[in-house]
């Protein structure tokens, strides 16, 4: 396997895998934490980009500019309108070649067939095919899109959990409305909606400092403690407690990399009331203690 074929959103062209704007180096694009999903953002140019066949579905959101793309493919061309928040869906075995007449920068994202496969045989269905789109407006999609890039400018503050679930979101999304033949996986899942989850998750994060209460991180989401915990554990497989632990320990391992901070400060600043129990904790978590992962690192 090649290294831009795991780094890098790659097209082919002329029979070889090159990544597809070979010119143009991706900001923060490397550890991402989701599954079966790249993403890049791209500062570009006018410019045209040579014919190309695409491996996996591609969508671009468009975040600035505003001006003309023509695009050619399988023997058709046209030119559509571009602007903030237009997107872009491009179906796996499509070839074209685009030409933009002014330089715009641009979220484009990558889904490989192996996770659309899963998430659509968890609903009881088959993989459909996807409506090539050159320029669309849709509010829901742009949000999730959005969303995914804010959370790769942050430095995925809530986790690896919150990112795959945001990566099923947007899976769910266009096998709901971008394939031919629509398929809704929100219909064997319950669980809470991503804003409800996403406040919760936000209030965990933000106050790991401190002993939280169940009903405290409930309240965030508007639900009874025993309602928010079972749809909590319905969309995230974790309960409250999981994630929140699973946070501390990142945070810890961040703090123990990067200060020089004692073991007994990381450990207040991460929720423990004792650095014993935090000791024991992250002994059971990474495997070692946390001094002697500090030296390893």
């Amino acid at each position: 396997m090649k290294a831009s074929e795991q780094t890098r959103i790659s097209v082919i062209r002329n029979n070889e895998l090159v990544p597809l704007l070979p010119c143009l180096a991706p900001h923060a694009s490397k550890d991402q934490p989701w599954r079966g999903v790249l993403l890049e953002r791209h500062n570009i140019p006018s410019m045209e980009l040579p014919e190309h066949e695409h491996r996996e579905l591609c969508l671009h959101l468009q975040l600035r500019g505003d001006d003309q793309m023509q695009w050619w493919s399988e023997g058709r061309h046209g030119i559509v309108k571009t602007f903030p928040g237009s997107i872009m869906v491009v179906p796996p075995g499509t070839r074209d070649r685009t030409l933009w007449q002014g330089p715009s920068e641009r979220l484009i994202v990558s889904l490989k067939p192996q996770f659309l496969e899963e998430v659509t045989t968890n609903a009881g269905a088959k993989l459909p095919e996807f409506k090539s789109t050159w320029s669309v407006n849709d509010p829901a999609l742009q949000r999730i899109l959005a969303q995914m890039g804010r959370e790769q400018s942050e430095g995925w503050p809530l986790g690896r959990l919150y990112a795959d679930l945001l990566a099923e979101n947007l899976a769910s999304t266009l096998l709901r409305r971008h394939a031919f033949n629509p398929v809704d996986p929100r219909e064997t899942r319950g669980g809470l909606p991503m804003p409800q989850l996403r406040r919760a998750m936000e209030f965990m994060t933000a106050n790991m400092d401190i002993d939280l209460h169940l009903e405290e991180i409930a309240r965030e989401a508007g639900l009874s403690p025993f309602h928010f915990s079972r749809e909590f554990r319905a969309v995230t497989g974790q309960t409250p407690y999981q994630y929140l632990l699973s946070q501390r320990m990142d945070r810890a391992k961040r703090l123990l990399k990067e200060q020089s901070w004692p073991v007994q400060e990381i450990a207040t600043m991460t929720g423990f009331r004792s650095p014993v129990n935090f000791i024991r904790t992250f002994r059971q978590r990474v495997g070692v203690t946390p001094g002697t992962w500090r030296n390893q690192s």
